[in-house]
Formats: C-alpha cells, sequence, structure tokens
C-alpha cells in the first residue's frame, strides 16, 4: 500500500486557497480513479483505490495544516508503512505559479506543514511541489498563500490538477521523471507563468511627454528662443538698457 497526502486547511472558507492546492491535488486523483467516498479516519478524511496496480490511501488531514504531520503519521503506523511509501502534495511560493517539481527527502522550506511531516514521520517522502508564486514581499506571504486562487489561474491550474490525476500511476512507480516532464508537455501551450519572461524590457519614461510636462508647458509649442540682432536700430537700444559694451 501507498499513502497519498494532500495538504490544506479544513472547512468551506479555505477551499479555493491557494495552500489548499494540496487537497484540489488529491481531489482530482478521488475522481479520476473512482475512489471510495470520503470518509473520516486518522484525524483525517481518507479515500480507496487502486491505481496502476496499486493499492493507495488518500488522506487530507483535518488538523489544519501546521499539525499536518499528526494524522498523516498516525496512518503510516497504523498500516506500518515508512515515509518511503508516502508522497506529499502541498503549496510551493519559491516556485512560479504553474510549475511543479518532485523531489525525495529535503528541507521544509518554511512550509509549516512540511515541517509537521517532517517531525512526525522522517523527511524521507516523495514531496511534489505545486507553485503559486510568490508575492515578492515576505510581508505579503501569509495573505498570499491564504487567499483564493484568481478566476484566472484556473486556465492552468485545472490543467496541472487534471495532469496530475491522469499520471498519478507514474508516481506510484516512482518514476517521477516521466510525471514531471508530462504535467510540463500538458501545460506548453497553455499561458502559464513559468518565470522564463522573454517579454522586452520596459522602454524608459520620456521625461519629454506631455504627462511629465506642467499644463501650461503642454498648451505653449515649445518653439527655438528668438535671436536677438546684433547691429542697427534695436541692437544699440538693447545694448544701452541693459548696458552691454561691445
Amino acid at each position: 500500500m501507498l499513502v497519498f497526502a494532500g495538504l490544506g486547511n479544513p472547512g468551506a472558507k479555505y477551499a479555493d486557497n491557494r495552500h489548499n492546492v494540496g487537497f484540489m491535488a488529491a481531489d482530482a486523483i478521488a475522481r479520476r480513479h473512482s475512489f471510495s467516498p470520503w470518509s473520516k479516519k486518522f484525524q483525517g478524511l481518507i479515500a480507496e483505490g487502486t491505481i496502476a496496480g496499486d493499492k493507495i490511501l488518500l488522506i487530507k488531514p483535518q488538523t489544519f495544516m501546521n499539525l499536518s504531520g499528526q494524522a498523516i503519521g498516525e496512518a503510516l503506523r497504523f498500516y506500518k508503512l515508512g515515509p518511503e511509501a508516502l508522497t506529499v502534495f502541498y503549496d510551493e511560493i519559491d516556485l512560479p505559479a504553474g510549475k511543479l517539481r518532485v523531489k525525495v527527502g529535503g528541507g521544509a522550506g518554511g512550509h509549516n506543514g512540511i515541517r509537521s511531516l517532517d517531525q512526525h514521520v522522517g523527511k524521507n517522502f516523495r514531496r511534489v511541489r505545486i507553485g503559486v508564486g510568490h508575492p515578492g514581499v515576505r510581508e505579503m506571504v501569509h495573505g498570499h498563500v491564504l487567499g483564493d486562487f484568481a478566476k484566472a489561474d484556473r486556465e492552468w491550474l485545472d490543467v496541472l490538477l487534471g495532469t496530475i490525476a491522469d499520471d498519478a500511476g507514474l508516481l506510484a512507480k516512482g518514476d517521477d521523471s516521466s510525471f514531471m516532464n508530462r504535467v510540463t508537455l500538458a501545460l506548453r501551450d497553455k499561458l502559464v507563468p513559468t518565470g522564463d519572461d522573454d517579454r522586452p524590457p520596459p522602454k524608459a519614461p520620456n521625461t519629454q511627454s506631455p504627462k511629465a510636462q506642467s499644463h501650461i508647458r503642454q498648451a505653449r509649442p515649445q518653439q527655438a528662443p528668438a535671436k536677438l540682432p546684433e547691429s542697427g536700430p534695436m541692437a544699440a537700444m538693447l545694448k544701452k538698457l541693459f548696458g552691454k559694451k561691445d
């Protein structure tokens, strides 16, 4: 038996949060592979099914994110499984939105759910990191991950979740590279933020544009300064007026 766990926070108010993309992945897998209905066990919601010939237990901890390891650790101990039998789906702010990476082991990277898992089950489990992007400022991270996906995000998110569900058998077989390639190919023709920005750099602001000038200068056409006469009666008068001497 293998355990696939999606991380998130329980309750309708969190359902569409970026932090709940792990729950979304677990739901997509359950639907695609006709798992049993969700039921309560191990301080979480569980569903059972088979993928690529492997029996899979899906679990969504209901302990809130920071205590995810309690529920998943309880399930692993009940079935006498080690961390190598566990695959966890969760959000990753250090990946651009729409990117996905898989690795076994590693650090928590500031993710409280993964930190809890490291404490309760050890670090040698498979981590499916689903990029949700970084808001750019550390102080905005909390609001970003607990904010809902935008409507525009559904274009890539639905494709990504569908591909995770379609190709979950590759994860069950340990073929992580092929799994990541399938996701990349599925998203290739979609408008997905990838972090590879090929757009030309923005043009430098035109300081002489109308917006950069006062309203008086906008209304007055720019003309070359008038040339003063150098000889004749007018030149003599100006010299006398301003005291200019030859």
